[in-house]
């Protein structure tokens, strides 16, 4: 079988095309810029713009499923670049499905496209979209999603899947900002309840693509709908970041902030970066304060019935792993 996947080159991508090659797939990556990785036999790696049509066409050519993995991530920036990205890339994903007849597409959505600021506590996919949200991110990735599940037709299978919080080794964004918070002197926990949220390591993450392509098929029981993805073990945000840091050889983080203080410092360092045009991301919005301080945690019955998704590495070994990839890296 031959599977195009869109942003091959990233932590995700990255870990899908590995699972994809493992299984025996022929593997086309498409992504903006040159990744090393993607040098290996059963990959063809084209560098190319998503959001070109004519370049999504050509690279889908003869392929029999699409990973829609690629997208522009962050909290702050141009809403414009936000919707090139996530939503006009999404629309060449779909359409280059129908122009070149690829049956399935799996779609990577995101659990923040039903977070309204409340906590989330054992919920499942009939948690409906909110009416506002608080960035470009957010409601662009909601708009992609519900363009996915909406092309779901009698001759195109599509389905979206929310992974929440992917981490493992070689992890630029959880791992890499909690690391860099935390050398920096600026990593606190949030005081008051401890809310429990869900994270997935970043092989349960890839093997959940590969579970949903599985399972996916026109008119299948999973074809137009989302899943939310975790690793089902839902844990207080403190051991996580200081799981993280204990893998790394770092002290673990004990002092805190309350959960309105830095809701006040998100929302003054937004107004200020939108009155002074700052480009560069504020280190607190009120999106992160309130990820922060609310509870994540999502009920899985019906991605382990319809995609038969089941994590294979537990937190505790993702911890294990996570400290012997870095004291190999040293």
């Amino acid at each position: 079988m031959k599977v195009m996947v869109t942003g091959g080159g990233g932590f995700l991508g990255g870990a899908i095309v590995k699972a994809l090659v493992a299984r025996g797939n022929e593997v086309v990556s498409l992504q903006r810029g040159v990744y090393p990785a993607l040098d290996r036999p059963g990959i063809t790696a084209i560098q190319g713009d998503m959001t070109d049509q004519s370049t999504v066409n050509k690279a889908s050519e003869g392929c029999n499923v699409i990973y829609h993995v690629a997208g522009l991530t962050g909290v702050w920036g141009n809403y414009q670049d936000y919707y090139h990205i996530n939503v006009t890339g999404t629309e060449c994903v779909i359409n280059a499905c129908k122009t070149n007849g690829i049956k399935k597409l799996v779609y990577t959505s995101s659990p923040s496209v039903v977070f309204n600021g409340s906590d989330e506590e054992n919920v499942d996919e009939s948690i409906s979209y909110p009416e506002t949200y608080f960035n470009h991110y957010q409601r662009t990735k909601s708009t992609a999603e519900q363009m996915v599940l909406a092309a779901n037709s009698n001759e195109l299978a599509t389905v979206a899947l929310r992974p929440h919080l992917i981490w493992g080794p070689g992890d630029p964004h959880l791992v890499g900002r909690i690391l860099d918070r935390a050398k920096k002197g600026k990593l606190k926990l949030v005081s008051g309840k401890q809310n429990l949220v869900d994270t997935t390591y970043i092989d349960n993450a890839a093997q959940a693509h590969l579970c949903a392509d599985e399972m996916l098929a026109i008119g299948s029981s999973c074809a137009g709908k989302a899943y939310f993805i975790t690793n089902g073990e839902p844990r207080v945000m403190s051991d996580i970041i200081n799981g993280i840091l204990k893998a790394h050889d770092m002290p673990e983080i004990t002092s805190t902030v309350p959960a309105s203080m830095l809701y006040t410092i998100g929302t003054l360092s937004e107004w200020i970066y939108k009155l002074l045009n700052i480009k560069s991301e504020p280190m607190m919005t009120r999106f992160i304060a309130k990820q922060l301080s609310s509870a994540h945690w999502y009920n899985l019955n019906n991605t382990r019935r319809d995609l038969g998704y089941k994590p294979t590495i537990s937190i505790h070994e993702g911890m294990q792993l996570l400290s012997q990839a870095y004291k190999e890296s040293r």
